[in-house]
């Protein structure tokens, strides 16, 4: 009997042990540094230079002097809260930091980085005893004005002297973990899992000997949860002439979500590449076209007036940067239990990979 065939994969053990401590270390939006230092310790052996931007957008170079730049990018920032007012009681009320969702927060673990150093607290929440209103008979339903962080301090003073002040930020205690079939889950998988990506693809072109015709930006971004800032700085920065964008899209299979509006996306069916205005039509049928002749699986899926991704930021930099956007399908974003497909992974790390094989300064992508 012939054995069955074993899936070759392209991730060493080492990739997803540094995955594991990346999505474990705390990178807020505008806070991103413990995160950002990880990232380029990981990067540097594989790139010929790097460097970091005011904001701390962090960019590993390979081939520095070509005077054709092409960049692969994702952003590195993860949701979060900020400190916003402590009471005389010791009680920590809040105000977002990007589309943190305030409806899974109660009861949630956290830590506060504070000017000691991380305080573990929680989301305080009544029993559900106590929650119904005698009047209507309704539930008190968690919304930002109503939550708050209790650390164990009982008075402000308490608080201030664990070096927890306003305007510090805290996250989910929450981290990588792995299910069965090949699925993992983890707070911020968007979009440190496009973090871990773009580094992959330098790995594999240092392993495998490439040598690239153009120079290559390995490009982690900063702040794109609140608005796709750290994109649009470095953006005008490198000034590049082709860029490649990773993020997370969502996986519509799940109950709750609309796919009349949303499209079908599922884990596990490989990378989704979307059409939109941003998204340039010749760069996006290359991707295509590698994605055919390497036996890629991809997902299509449409986008509106805005990709709602640093796509946007790239595309519209400087003169205008032919821009395509690979995603990877994720469930339950914006929450401690996002979840992804260890396939997906491998399929968009490999379709970038060998789109960089394919694109030369001399690629035509002019419409005209």
């Amino acid at each position: 009997m012939a054995k069955a065939k074993q899936k070759k994969h392209i991730l060493t053990e080492q990739s997803w042990t540094f995955l594991k401590n990346y999505i474990n270390t705390p990178s807020p939006t505008g806070f991103e540094s413990s995160g950002q230092k990880l990232w380029l310790d990981y990067v540097k052996p594989f790139v010929d230079s790097h460097f970091t931007d005011p904001y701390g957008t962090a960019v590993g170079v390979i081939n520095p002097e070509a005077p054709f730049k092409v960049v692969i990018e994702a952003h590195a920032d993860e949701i979060s809260w900020f400190v916003n007012y402590i009471s005389n009681e010791g009680l920590i009320y809040l105000k977002r930091n990007g589309g943190v969702d305030h409806q899974i927060a109660p009861a949630k673990r956290v830590l506060i980085h504070g000017k000691k150093g991380a305080v573990k607290a929680v989301f305080g929440w009544p029993a559900i005893h106590t929650r119904i209103n005698n009047t209507d008979g309704k539930e008190t339903a968690p919304k930002v004005d109503n939550l708050f962080l209790d650390c164990g301090a009982r008075s402000k003073k308490e608080v201030e002297e664990l070096g927890i002040h306003i305007g510090a930020v805290a996250t989910y205690e929450e981290g990588y973990d792995e299910l069965a079939y090949d699925y993992l889950i983890a707070r911020a998988f968007d979009n440190r899992i496009g973090g871990f990506m773009i580094a992959e693809v330098a790995r594999m072109l240092k392993a495998n000997k490439n040598k690239l015709p153009f120079g290559l930006y390995v490009v982690n971004a900063v702040q794109e949860e609140i608005g796709l800032r750290g994109a649009e700085m470095i953006a005008r920065r490198i000034k590049p002439d082709v860029a490649v964008i990773t993020d997370v899209t969502h996986d519509t299979t799940t109950p709750m979500i609309n796919k009349m509006i949303e499209g079908d996306c599922a884990c596990g069916k490989g990378p989704s590449l979307a059409y939109g205005p941003a998204v340039h039509n010749k760069l996006l049928n290359l991707v295509q076209t590698v994605a055919e002749k390497n036996k890629i699986p991809v997902q299509l899926r449409t986008v509106s007036r805005s990709t709602g991704t640093d796509t946007d930021s790239f595309a519209y930099a400087n003169d205008g940067c032919p821009s395509v956007l690979i995603s990877i399908p994720l469930r339950y974003m914006h929450t401690t239990v996002e979840m992804l497909h260890k396939d997906d992974v491998e399929h968009t790390i490999k379709l970038m990979y060998e789109t960089l094989l394919t694109l030369t300064p001399k690629t035509n992508l002019s419409y005209f």
